[in-house]
């Protein structure tokens, strides 16, 4: 869990330092971010553009619209993200063993659960109408029992937390 987690909060941390620097910025403490989406399938999964523009002929103030959300919404999103991540870390025991968390804990920990499973999912390109078993012959398939793993530990925590 903890190796999974640090992954994404360093994938997340990269990202945050690429935004620009500006100087409006400096004076104002506000943050901006990158205007364009993420390269990474991984990162744009977890960072999905603010405003769905048209596949076909995006229309240009639409993408104008989609650069300007990014980039005053993204640096929170990442924060966020970051913080939930952080918070799994500090909570959970190094070498293992039994996890007991406030119910913000559990909120941080349902958060970064399902971003690890969403970044582990795009990674291994899971569809819904994927098997729940890969031949033993295809790489994803020892990956594919720890998204299983992760999707029961985030379904028991739900569970824990609405009962």
């Amino acid at each position: 869990m903890r190796g999974l987690v640090s992954q994404l909060q360093d994938m997340l941390e990269a990202r945050a330092e690429e935004a620009p620097q500006d100087e409006l910025a400096e004076l104002t403490g506000i943050k901006a971010g990158p205007s364009s989406s993420p390269n990474d399938p991984v990162l744009s999964r977890l960072l999905p553009d603010f405003h769905r523009l048209d596949d076909d002929q995006p229309d240009q103030s639409e993408v104008d619209s989609s650069a300007a959300l990014r980039s005053l919404h993204e640096p929170e999103v990442l924060e966020a993200k970051t913080g939930v991540a952080a918070m799994v870390l500090d909570t959970c025991p190094p070498g293992g063993g039994e996890v007991r968390l406030s119910l913000e804990q559990a909120d941080a920990w349902a958060s970064a659960l399902n971003d690890v499973r969403l970044a582990l999912g795009t990674a291994l390109d899971v569809t819904e109408d994927m098997p729940e078993e890969l031949p033993e012959d295809d790489p994803r398939t020892p990956h594919l029992g720890v998204y299983h793993w992760l999707t029961w530990v985030q379904e028991s925590m739900i569970q824990a937390l609405s009962g």
